[in-house]
């Protein structure tokens, strides 16, 4: 059985904060939502899945190649709303503004080199997202959902940075996931 892994970067502190204050507050209500624990909040880069044991270093050494080429990133969080869309939500995110075509270039960079270790790239556009929350069935009271996308659509947080990518190990509990570090790598200053 393999290791369920993926790249990512850690949330700063007071990004974490601002988050765990969103979520309380959409937590009063009652859409039928799986709240992800705070703590557990990263912004996932790439989702390698289930990877052998074996590959591992490999992964490792293509990341390293790759994060050498970026420095730090600037980044701020950036409004709440739902993948795909309102009327059929099954994610609920906050999103991200800032440095972001570089965010998309380190993906597409570690993309191309984990492609000759047999990954497959993702097609889609890089979506930069945290998500808080996954729903859990049909919203019935759509109204509410509005509600909480038109009161956070401006959300906005200070220039926080985002300066070391992570290699995590995914191991699923009933209590939710736990999430060790395998690897990590700092980005270069500016």
């Amino acid at each position: 059985m393999g290791i369920r892994s993926f790249l990512a970067f850690e949330l700063p502190p007071e990004i974490r904060e601002q988050i765990r204050g969103v979520s309380r507050e959409l937590q009063k209500l009652t859409l039928p939502v799986r709240w992800v624990k705070v703590e557990n909040i990263h912004l996932t880069i790439i989702f390698l899945g289930s990877v052998d044991e074996a590959k591992i270093d490999d992964i490792k050494g293509k990341a390293n190649v790759v994060v050498k080429r970026f420095s730090i990133f600037k980044t701020r969080l950036n409004g709440v709303g739902v993948f795909p869309d309102w009327r059929r939500p099954r994610v609920v995110w906050i999103g991200l503004n800032g440095e972001i075509e570089r965010l998309s270039n380190l993906r597409d960079e570690l993309q191309t080199e984990l492609k000759v270790l047999g990954f497959r790239p993702e097609k889609r556009p890089f979506k930069p997202h945290l998500t808080i929350g996954r729903f859990k069935g049909l919203v019935d009271r759509d109204e509410e959902l509005k509600w909480v996308l038109d009161r956070y659509h401006d959300l906005m947080s200070d220039l926080h940075y985002l300066n070391e990518l992570v290699l995590f190990k995914s191991d699923l509990k009933p209590d939710g996931p736990v999430y060790t570090k395998m690897a990590s790598w700092p980005l270069g200053m500016e």
